[in-house]
């Protein structure tokens, strides 16, 4: 094999996988909007939380009402005024809707603030519901434009910061069907189901193996951890998983199936927030075998540190 060819060959190949990066001792994140809050926290059906990594930081997703996540961030005295990356798992309301009143806020402060958001390719695609569309991210997208935000598009695996990954695009290997289908898209000349393309969620690779977030999960759980795995070294956990994965429709039978693969991919700290369920979350307790110090339902405040482990809060054992 010729030098060129075997660059070639080694290039593709690194592209493919992750093995090659570096791993992190220092990850915190904090989850700022979902159902259940103590303290005089906010809740809300939506989800927001900050990562912060080796110096880097990151708002994933923003909630579902415009004050949600400004009213937690300054009961939790977090500052986002020097936060620059966005990342939107989707382009649900529930993920998107305090963007542009966060912009709006911190971009007094310092212009950058909040300013980069990363997004699935397709994300502004027409959803429809009886004929009309339904995707309101649309709308936002012209408003947020105007205050300065540039959209940074993803389709496949990317670094956004250093060990700080977007899964791009899951494959549907497993039928997992973690949406709701009562949306369509269209496709080509075709209207089919929405089964929300788009949907990506984070890896942080640390030393300690890789660490997951979703907004909702609509790939799959599954299918993300499985893509997951591909990403990077296969032989690395998936040790910690946080945030919204769609598991509160499920049957015991589909938990079942979802509780034995996260154990295969080494899940031991999880946190449930959002769309997970209440009973989804300790059925996988129950199932892995697990204890109330490593998988809890997330609230807001809850935090995941990478020392510390899982921090949940007062109610949410």
């Amino acid at each position: 094999m010729n030098k060129l060819l075997r660059n070639f060959l080694l290039g593709i190949a690194t592209m493919m996988v992750g093995v090659s990066h570096g791993q992190t001792k220092d990850l915190k994140i904090t989850i700022l909007s979902t159902m259940v809050a103590d303290y005089d926290y906010l809740g809300e059906w939506g989800f927001s939380a900050l990562i912060e990594s080796d110096g880097h930081k990151i708002l994933f997703d923003t909630g579902f009402r415009e004050e949600t996540v400004l009213e937690n961030v300054n009961s939790l005295n977090v500052d986002l005024s020097k936060v620059y990356h966005v990342f939107i798992s989707h382009n649900h309301l529930d993920h998107t809707g305090g963007l542009i009143s966060l912009r709006k806020k911190f971009m007094t402060i310092d212009p950058n603030a909040l300013k980069y958001v990363h997004v699935g390719k397709g994300i502004f695609s027409e959803r429809l519901s009886n004929g009309k569309n339904v995707n309101d991210f649309i709308d936002h997208k012209k408003i947020l434009e105007s205050l300065g935000v540039e959209f940074i598009f993803h389709d496949g695996p990317k670094e956004i910061l250093p060990n700080i990954w977007t899964t791009g695009v899951v494959p549907r290997i497993h039928n997992e069907k973690n949406w709701s289908g009562y949306r369509e898209i269209i496709e080509g000349d075709k209207i089919v189901e929405d089964n929300i393309p788009e949907d990506q969620s984070m890896v942080m690779h640390t030393e300690k193996g890789l660490a997951l977030i979703s907004g909702c999960g609509h790939a799959g759980i599954v299918n993300t951890m499985e893509h997951t795995h591909k990403m990077f070294d296969e032989s690395l956990d998936i040790y910690a998983s946080v945030g919204g994965f769609h598991l509160f429709a499920k049957s015991d039978k589909e938990i079942k199936w979802t509780s034995k693969q996260m154990k295969k991919f080494g899940v031991d700290e999880f946190i449930g927030a959002h769309c997970t369920g209440i009973d989804a979350v300790y059925s996988i307790r129950n199932n892995n075998r697990m204890d109330r110090e490593n998988c809890v339902v997330g609230a807001v405040g809850s935090v995941f540190d990478y020392e510390k482990g899982i921090i949940p809060g007062y109610i949410t054992k």
